[in-house]
């Protein structure tokens, strides 16, 4: 199988990110790189992630949004193939060697993602009932050249949406995505956190993605009458 590196945005995740660390190591295949983009927290990051047993990488940005430094990892990886990950969230050990046996599998395919369970922030034993297809940033494996080709990340007004906003401009560029069956990721549930909870000013990311997501379709359907 080929070797994975892996991107990790954080913001101010020092009291997640280690936890976040040790499910990346638990993996059966271990990574040639961790790369953890420092987006600007006012935490200390550095020292939250000292002693981990992996091949760490820390870059540091000014605050841009999740987006702007999976971006930022991802061009610093030399990897055939990258992992993503937030740094709140965590993998179940197997979940590496079965994308990468997927994709190994289809070439043609560009990314394989999988299913997600919740569970809440200190709780580990509170999981949701149910599980649910992960279209997200923790469950993603890709090929490299393909997330050179879709471009950079692109953090919305309110800072949600940007991978909505991403697989939608891989799938418009028309590069194969699957999803497996198998719940390989969790999800923790923390107040606080980006994606937690409904939020005006965030969601508005949301209604950026879809207005630009109509735009390309119009400038396709222009281009092609």
């Amino acid at each position: 199988m080929g070797t994975y590196g892996v991107v990790i945005p954080a913001y101010n995740a020092s009291a997640t990110i280690a936890e976040t660390l040790r499910s990346v190591a638990a993996q059966t295949l271990r990574p040639e790189l961790v790369v953890v983009v420092d987006d600007g927290s006012t935490d200390d990051l550095a020292a939250a992630i000292s002693g981990i047993d992996l091949p760490l990488r820390l870059l540091r940005q000014d605050n841009a949004g999740p987006g702007s430094a999976t971006t930022r990892g991802i061009a610093a990886l030399s990897t055939p193939f990258i992992a993503t990950l937030d740094a709140d969230d965590l993998w179940l050990p197997g979940k590496i060697a079965a994308q990468l046996a997927h994709l190994e599998r289809l070439p043609a395919t560009a990314g394989v993602f999988t299913h997600i369970r919740s569970f809440r922030d200190g709780e580990p034993d509170a999981m949701a009932p149910t599980a649910m297809p992960g279209w997200s940033r923790s469950t993603m494996l890709i090929r490299h050249e393909v997330a050179e080709s879709i471009g950079p990340m692109v953090d919305p007004p309110g800072g949600r949406g940007e991978m909505i906003d991403w697989i939608a401009r891989a799938r418009e560029s028309g590069f194969v995505l699957d999803m497996l069956d198998e719940v390989l990721a969790l999800r923790r549930i923390r107040p606080g956190s980006l994606s937690y909870g409904r939020d005006a000013a965030r969601d508005r990311g949301y209604l950026e993605v879809a207005r630009l997501a109509m735009l390309r379709r119009a400038q396709s359907k222009a281009g092609s009458s």
